[in-house]
C-alpha cells in the first residue's frame, strides 16, 4: 500500500455508475464485497448521490456511516442531522414557473416525499435509472412551499440559463444529459464532503472518492485523491487525480485491490 492509501480514513461513493451499473441496476457481489472488506479495515463509508434519502438502495450486510443526499444538500449519520440547506423558497416558484414556460414538467423532494406536477419522457427514464415510477400528485402546489432540497427535470444544457432566471441562491448540477437537478446554490457534492469530514475531524487527505458523472466534479476536488470510474465523463476523467476501471468491470474492487485497501 503505498503512502497515500495507509492514511485512508474514509471513501465517498457516487451511487448510479459508481456503485451500481446503470444497465444492470444492482450491486455487483464483488462491489459489495468491496464494501464489507474497507469496513472490517474500519473505513468510513459515505455515499454520495443526487438520490433523495428515500431513494437510497439498501445493500445487504453493508450499513453506511454517513449519507450525502440531494448532491450534498443534505447529510446525516443514522444519528444526527450534519448539513441541511433547502432550495429557498421563492427560488422553488420561480423554477417551476420558469420550467412550465419551456413545457417541461418537474419534480421536486423533500427529505421524505418526491413529487411530480406532470411527467415527460425524459423524466420518466430518468426516474428509471433509480427504479422509480414518476408520481404525479395532486397536493404538488401543496407540497413545493414545504422545505424543498432538489428539482429535478428534463432539460438540455442550453435550457439551463431559462431554468434559473430570476432566482437567486439555486445552481444546477447534472450527471445525464437529459436531465438536471437544481439545488440550493450553498450547497454541492464538493460542501457536502466538507461538512462530513469536519464532523468526523478527518482531513481532507484522509479522504478518497469515486465518481462518473459531472456533478461528482467538486466531490474529487475536495478529497486527497479523487477517482474517475472509465465508464467516467470526459470533463471528470480530464480533472481527476486517478481513474480506475468500468464500473460494469468491477473497477473500484480492482483498484482497492491493486492499492492495498482491501
Amino acid at each position: 500500500m503505498n503512502k497515500t492509501m495507509q492514511n485512508i480514513k474514509i471513501i465517498f461513493f457516487d451511487i448510479d455508475g459508481t456503485l451500481i451499473d446503470m444497465h444492470r441496476k444492482q450491486i455487483s457481489g464483488k462491489m459489495l464485497e468491496t464494501l464489507i472488506r474497507l469496513k472490517e479495515r474500519n473505513i468510513l463509508l459515505c455515499v454520495a448521490t443526487g438520490r433523495t434519502p428515500i431513494t437510497l438502495p439498501h445493500f445487504e450486510g453493508i450499513k453506511f456511516d454517513a449519507f450525502l443526499t440531494f448532491n450534498g444538500s443534505y447529510c446525516y449519520t443514522k444519528a444526527q442531522d450534519i448539513f441541511s440547506s433547502p432550495i429557498p423558497a421563492d427560488d422553488v416558484q420561480t423554477i417551476i414557473q420558469n420550467a412550465a414556460l419551456i413545457n417541461r414538467p418537474v419534480s421536486i423532494a423533500s427529505k421524505d416525499r418526491i413529487a411530480a406536477n406532470g411527467r415527460d419522457r425524459d423524466l420518466v427514464e430518468y426516474y428509471a435509472f433509480a427504479k422509480l415510477d414518476v408520481e404525479v400528485a395532486e397536493d404538488f402546489e401543496q407540497l413545493s412551499h414545504s422545505e424543498i432540497y432538489q428539482i429535478m427535470l428534463g432539460c438540455r444544457e442550453a435550457d439551463y440559463p431559462h431554468l434559473l432566471r430570476n432566482t437567486d441562491q439555486a445552481k444546477i448540477t447534472a450527471w445525464w444529459d437529459r436531465a438536471a437537478d437544481i439545488i440550493p446554490a450553498g450547497s454541492g457534492k464538493g460542501i457536502g464532503v466538507d461538512k462530513i469530514l469536519a464532523y468526523y475531524h478527518l482531513d481532507r487527505s484522509q479522504a478518497l472518492a469515486f465518481g462518473d458523472g459531472n456533478n461528482d466534479l467538486e466531490m474529487l476536488q475536495a478529497v486527497g485523491c479523487g477517482v474517475a470510474m472509465a465508464n467516467g465523463s470526459a470533463r471528470l476523467k480530464a480533472a481527476a487525480d486517478d481513474l480506475c476501471g468500468h464500473v460494469a468491470e468491477d473497477g473500484i474492487y480492482h483498484y482497492c485491490t491493486a492499492h492495498g485497501l482491501i
